[in-house]
C-alpha cells in the first residue's frame, strides 16, 4: 500500500536527522544518506511509472512549469554571476531539490500517503525540538549547532518548524484522543524548541499562520459540531503552553521586532538591506547570482549599516530571489504560487460544494502552512530551501488527492454513462447540462 511512497518518507526523516552533522555521526558509515533515499525515489517512480502518471499527472499542475521556468533562468543567470562557483554549487543544490519533489509528488499520490508524509515531516520538527531541547541555549540567548543540511543556523533550523504549528492544529482537531496526546507532545517539544532557538521570524510565522486558521475555525460558516469550541481550547491551550516555555530571554529578544533606533538589532532594521537590493536589482535587473547582494552589499550600505563586515545577507527570500534572479526569476516563482493558490482556491470551493468539509479544512490548514513557512523566511534567505518547496509540493499533493482525482473520476463515469444512451444516469446528465 505505501509503496514508493516510503522512500520520500526515508528522504524526509534523513533531512531532519541529518546524520553527518550530528554526535553519533562516527557511530555510523560515512554515506550519502540523503543520496540512496533520492536515487530510490527515482527507481520506485522508475517502475510504476505509468500507475504513477494515472494518479498524479504532473501536467495537471501548472506550478510545476513555473518552477522548472525558475530553475531554467538560475542556470542562465550562472553565466553572469558574480560569484559563479558558489553559484554553480546552489544551483546544483536546487536542481536536485525540483527533482525530489516532482517525484515526491506521483510517489505521494493518495490520501493516506499524504498524511504518512505530513506525520513524516511532523516527527522529524518534533525531533528537532527534542534536539533543542535537550541542547539548550549554548550561544548566548540562542540554540546553536543544530542545523539542517540547507539550513545550519539558528533562523533557518527555527523556520523549519513552523508549519508544524497548524498541521498540529488540525490533526488535534480531527483525531481521536491518541492522535490529540501525540499532538499536545509533539507541540510541546517544538514549541520548546522554538523558544530556545528565538527566532523573531519564525514567531512571526508561527502567529500569522496559526491565528488565521483559528479565524477560518471561529468565522467559517462551514462548521462542524464543536468546532468552535475545539477553536477556543487550541487557543486556550497553546496561550497557556506559550506562555508556560517562554521565558525572559524569549520575551526580550521578541520585543526587538520593531526596534528601530539601533541599526541591526531589531527586524526593522532589516528593511535597509531590503531597500539597498531594491537598487541592486535596479543596477542588475538580471540578478547577481547566487549570494550577489551579498558581494555587493558594501557598495550599496553605508558603513554603519554594515557593522564592520563587507560580507552582508539581505535577510528576506523574496529580496534573496531578487537580487539573484532579478525581476524576471521573482515573477517566475510569484506565478508558480499564484497558480497554486487559484487551483488550491478552485479544490476548496467544489469540496464544499460536495460537503467535504473535513478535506476543505485540510487544504487550509495546509496553505497556512506554507504561508507560515513564507512570512517566517521574508525575515531571512531561504529563497532556495528545501521546506519550502516541499510545503509548496504537499499542497499540490492535496489538492490531486482530494480534488483533481476525484473530479477525473467523475468526468470518466460520466462518459460512460453518456456512451449508454437510454438509462436513467444518461438522462439524468443530460437534464443537469440542460439546467
Amino acid at each position: 500500500m505505501i509503496s514508493g511512497a516510503a522512500s520520500f518518507y526515508l528522504y524526509q526523516i534523513v533531512y531532519f536527522l541529518n546524520p553527518d552533522d550530528r554526535w553519533w555521526s562516527a557511530q555510523i558509515p560515512g554515506v550519502s544518506y540523503s543520496f540512496f533515499a533520492a536515487l530510490l525515489m527515482i527507481l520506485s517512480l522508475a517502475m510504476g511509472y505509468r500507475k504513477y502518471t494515472e494518479q498524479a499527472p504532473w501536467k495537471q499542475q501548472p506550478i510545476f512549469k513555473w518552477l522548472l521556468a525558475l530553475l531554467a533562468v538560475y542556470y542562465v543567470v550562472g553565466f553572469w554571476a558574480i560569484n559563479p562557483e558558489v553559484h554553480d554549487r546552489f544551483v546544483f543544490d536546487l536542481t536536485k531539490l525540483m527533482v525530489v519533489i516532482l517525484v515526491a509528488y506521483k510517489l505521494v499520490h493518495t490520501p493516506r500517503l499524504l498524511d504518512v508524509a505530513l506525520w513524516a515531516y511532523l516527527i522529524g520538527a518534533t525531533y528537532i525540538g527534542y534536539l533543542a531541547t535537550v541542547t539548550g541555549r549554548n550561544s548566548g540567548d540562542r540554540v546553536e549547532g543544530i542545523g539542517l543540511v540547507d539550513s545550519p543556523d539558528a533562523n533557518g533550523v527555527a523556520s523549519a518548524l513552523v508549519p508544524s504549528a497548524v498541521l498540529l492544529m488540525y490533526y488535534a482537531w480531527m483525531g481521536n484522543y491518541k492522535v490529540k496526546m501525540l499532538c499536545a507532545l509533539c507541540g510541546g517539544l517544538i514549541a520548546n524548541g522554538l523558544v530556545l532557538i528565538n527566532s523573531r521570524g519564525s514567531f512571526v510565522g508561527v502567529v500569522a499562520s496559526a491565528g488565521l486558521f483559528l479565524m477560518y475555525m471561529i468565522f467559517s460558516r462551514h462548521q462542524k459540531k464543536g468546532q468552535r469550541g475545539m477553536a477556543l481550547l487550541i487557543i486556550i491551550g497553546g496561550i497557556s503552553g506559550g506562555l508556560y516555555v517562554a521565558d525572559e530571554g524569549f520575551w526580550e529578544r521578541m520585543s526587538t521586532i520593531q526596534n528601530t533606533e539601533e541599526q541591526g538589532a531589531g527586524g526593522s532594521g532589516r528593511i535597509n538591506f531590503w531597500l539597498a537590493s531594491i537598487e541592486v536589482a535596479r543596477d542588475n535587473p538580471g540578478g547577481l547570482g547566487v549570494q550577489g547582494f551579498n558581494a555587493v552589499a558594501s557598495i550599496y550600505l553605508p558603513p554603519e549599516q554594515l557593522g564592520g563586515t563587507e560580507y552582508k545577507s539581505v535577510h528576506s527570500m523574496w529580496f534573496q530571489g531578487l537580487t539573484e534572479v532579478g525581476w524576471f526569476g521573482l515573477a517566475l516563482f510569484l506565478m508558480a504560487l499564484l497558480s497554486l493558490y487559484r487551483l488550491s482556491r478552485k479544490a476548496k470551493q467544489w469540496l464544499l460544494s460536495v460537503g467535504d468539509n473535513a478535506f476543505y479544512f485540510k487544504l487550509l490548514a495546509l496553505e497556512c502552512a506554507l504561508l507560515g513557512y513564507m512570512g517566517a523566511a521574508s525575515f531571512i534567505n531561504q529563497f532556495r530551501a528545501v521546506i519550502l518547496y516541499w510545503m509548496m509540493m504537499l499542497l499540490a499533493v492535496g489538492i490531486n488527492v482530494y480534488f483533481l482525482q476525484r473530479v477525473n473520476v467523475q468526468s470518466k463515469e460520466k462518459k460512460v454513462v453518456l456512451k449508454q444512451p437510454g438509462t436513467i444516469k444518461a438522462a439524468a446528465y443530460a437534464r443537469r447540462e440542460s439546467a
